[in-house]
């Protein structure tokens, strides 16, 4: 072999070696979901050595049998995710208005009448589709095993069951499918099995999105709902699509904030960070609770300025952040209370009722995916022939929309990135908390340098009407602040899970480590892997 042949080779192997490293960039692999089947459903994925995104979405899926108070594939989805080439991207997945909708002075809190077009489905499968590695019958087997063959039903989903069975059993397929054989809710324990949604489960796993969106499905979706006083037709679902979502950018703490436009409240995350950014460092858990307060209670006026961009502009503006800080430290907001009679029903609701997962890979690929149904067991509706609950999308729950318009909620899946390395991966199932316990655990673990699980145990405060509410219940840390309630009246709330739920993922970036995290208010956990 000549000595230019063999320079070539070596030329070769080093040119192949720079674009495909031998190493993986992080030691590990991890998901943080909301149900330990879930976080095991991803677990599965990474050691069939999928990505990030294919355990996500396998998580999603099992979400939807295990937790349906939670979300469902009738349900909506909103994502942001980062990939290992360096791209940030977001999925729209939420539900939207039927063409044949026609704005009524009625109001419905469940029913027939406030099912929209589903986006779960459609946002789960274009997150496998584009950037998925494993074939999708191996993503869906988990959730197909676990409706087919039973799981055992937790604690927390048998009692949200329990709490909606006065209005499950108005309606035929809810009963039949989250009633026992004695017209009783399920116990915790109990073996729960789903052969009816294991089956519309496997049409997808052959058919994708054609599965779901198209043939029997589409139609025994479309005649139940059409048979009992519903809008959606054949036309609706076909027509539907999962949508890149605009990605928005700030600032916090020198990192780079990455979150989601409409229909996801990421704007407000934004923007209550870049105010914190901007204020003294708290002396004491009494200033950065008014801190929290006072900047959550401004940034929250703003929620019906976000579809106007030059409001969404403002609100995006560090600089103007720089201004609100300044108001909020001489005690110069003068803000005047929303009436809470004029905000849409998932504005005030006492619990909200979502999901929320993080997954992030060897090669760094990472997913912050919340999914929902809205209030607990949605519209308590399920087709008898399919045993999924559709999602609230009608109705005033989420406001007032047009036909094709997306429903809009506080879902904010986000992102904090040092240069192109994601540095924490957070997103909360909560209503009108989530935005809270997104901005209230990232600036714990950021700002205040606490371990990401200590971020998460520690109280939260959320600003309603006129007071402060701080959580304050057995299982968090106390809150250690001594408010003087003539100045900013407090109430103490004792109720687990009010103020959010969050499951995250960090970077350890000394050991090159993903370090995932659950709420310790809610049922969840963390599945790590690590390739041999």
């Amino acid at each position: 072999m000549s000595k230019s042949v063999l320079f070539s080779i070596l030329a070769g192997l080093l040119l192949v070696s720079c674009q495909e490293p031998l190493s993986t960039a992080f030691k590990n692999s991890t998901i943080a979901a909301a149900h330990p089947l879930a976080s095991q459903a991803g677990k599965k994925m990474y050691e069939q050595q999928g990505n990030a995104f294919d355990a996500a979405v396998a998580a999603g899926f099992a979400l939807a049998v295990v937790e349906p108070s939670m979300s469902g594939i009738g349900g909506r989805l909103q994502a942001i995710y980062h990939k290992s080439s360096g791209k940030v991207g977001g999925v729209d997945a939420s539900t939207q208005v039927p063409i044949n909708y026609k704005p009524t002075e009625e109001k419905y809190s469940h029913g027939y009448q406030t099912i929209g077009i589903p986006g779960v489905v459609a946002g789960l499968l274009k997150l496998h589709k584009e950037h998925g590695s494993l074939p999708l019958e191996k993503v869906l087997q988990p959730a197909i095993a676990y409706a087919e063959n039973g799981f055992k039903i937790l604690p927390g989903e048998a009692f949200r069951q329990q709490m909606a069975k006065e209005v499950l059993q108005q309606y035929e397929g809810t009963k039949t499918h989250f009633l026992n054989a004695e017209g009783a809710s399920f116990q915790a324990g109990d073996q729960v099995v789903q052969k009816t949604l294991a089956s519309v489960l496997k049409k997808i796993a052959s058919n994708g999105k054609a599965g779901f969106y198209e043939g029997e499905v589409a139609q025994k979706i479309v005649d139940d709902i059409q048979a009992n006083g519903g809008l959606l037709t054949l036309e609706d679902l076909k027509n539907y699509e999962a949508l890149n979502s605009e990605v928005l950018e700030g600032s916090f703490q020198g990192l780079k904030v990455f979150a989601l436009n409409l229909p996801s409240f990421g704007a407000i995350t934004i923007q209550i960070l870049q105010i914190l950014d901007h204020l003294s460092p708290p002396d004491s858990e009494e200033d950065w609770a008014v801190n929290i307060g006072e900047a959550t209670e401004l940034a929250y006026t703003y929620r019906k300025s976000q579809v106007n961009r030059d409001s969404l502009a403002k609100i995006l503006s560090y600089d103007q952040a720089a201004i609100w800080a300044n108001q909020i430290e001489k005690n110069r907001l003068n803000l005047v209370a929303e009436n809470t009679s004029e905000m849409p029903g998932s504005w005030v609701a006492s619990m909200g009722h979502t999901t929320h997962l993080t997954a992030a890979d060897e090669d760094g690929n990472v997913v912050s995916l919340t999914q929902t149904v809205g209030p607990n067991m949605g519209s308590k509706v399920a087709s008898k022939e399919l045993g999924f609950i559709y999602a609230v999308t009608l109705g005033g729950y989420l406001g007032e929309y047009k036909p094709g318009d997306r429903s809009n909620s506080h879902i904010s899946p986000t992102l904090f990135m040092n240069g192109d390395q994601v540095a924490l991966a957070i997103g909360a199932a909560g209503g009108s908390r989530i935005v809270t316990a997104v901005t209230q655990v990232a600036d714990r673990y950021l700002a205040q340098k606490h371990d990401l699980n200590h971020a998460l145990l520690l109280p939260r405060v959320y600003p309603f009407q006129d007071s402060l509410w701080i959580e304050d219940h057995q299982e968090v840390q106390q809150l250690n602040a001594n408010l003087d309630e003539s100045l900013y009246p407090i109430k103490m709330i004792s109720q687990k899970a009010r103020f959010g739920r969050v499951h995250a993922v960090a970077l350890d970036t000394i050991s090159g480590t993903w370090i995932g995290a659950a709420d310790p208010d809610w049922e969840g956990t963390v599945e790590n892997h690590v390739s041999k």
